[in-house]
């Protein structure tokens, strides 16, 4: 498996070994001891799943208290992922790093707490699969507008299909500081 640093402390790419013949393809989608050879030290507790339609966009979402670090992947189809850094005293906050994750290129990517995550669906319909060290907890759940210009995202569509939920988000900057996480080196621990 080649795993690549993003930018953001604690992001990780990963693209799994894929043994492909005549019949199809297997992979590794997760093994607790190669992952935490690359640093990926949690335990996942809830596995998610969402099937999105074209220009479909989920997110910014995050949690907290309670945050969720996430390993993510698409099953079918292909998506423009993002993750936001929203950890407060970060060096890197409210920057963010996309990819496009797809059946083609089996990408992962590895999220840890502290980061808001969405997508955006770039095939007629997207599998999207969430692994979770931290149980869904919708009195903590909160989110960013997926445009916030002080963020700037360079999503690949213009007019996304969005819950009303995620119509309703604010700018990252009109959030209340207690209700981000705090940003703690992970070269400490």
């Amino acid at each position: 498996m080649q795993v690549e640093k993003t930018g953001l402390e604690g992001v990780l790419q990963i693209t799994p070994d894929v043994y492909a013949d005549r019949r199809g393809y297997f992979m590794e989608t997760f093994n607790e001891r190669r992952y935490r050879e690359h640093g990926i030290n949690v335990s996942f507790v809830q596995d998610n799943l969402s099937f999105s339609k074209y220009n479909t966009l989920r997110g910014l979402h995050f949690q907290y208290p309670f945050s969720q670090a996430k390993l993510v992947h698409v099953l079918r189809g292909k998506v423009f992922d993002v993750v936001v850094d929203i950890r407060k005293g970060s060096p890197t906050f409210g920057k963010w790093y996309g990819t496009i994750l797809s059946d083609e290129n089996y990408r992962q990517l590895f999220i840890p707490a502290g980061f808001a995550h969405g997508f955006c669906t770039l095939s007629e319909t997207a599998l999207f699969s969430y692994k979770c060290d931290e149980f869904y907890k919708p009195d903590c759940e909160s989110g960013i507008i997926w445009d916030d210009p002080d963020i700037g995202i360079k999503w690949p569509i213009t007019d996304p299909l969005l819950s009303k939920k995620d119509r309703g988000y604010s700018r990252l900057t009109d959030l209340d500081d207690g209700y981000l996480p705090k940003w703690e080196s992970r070269q400490n621990n």
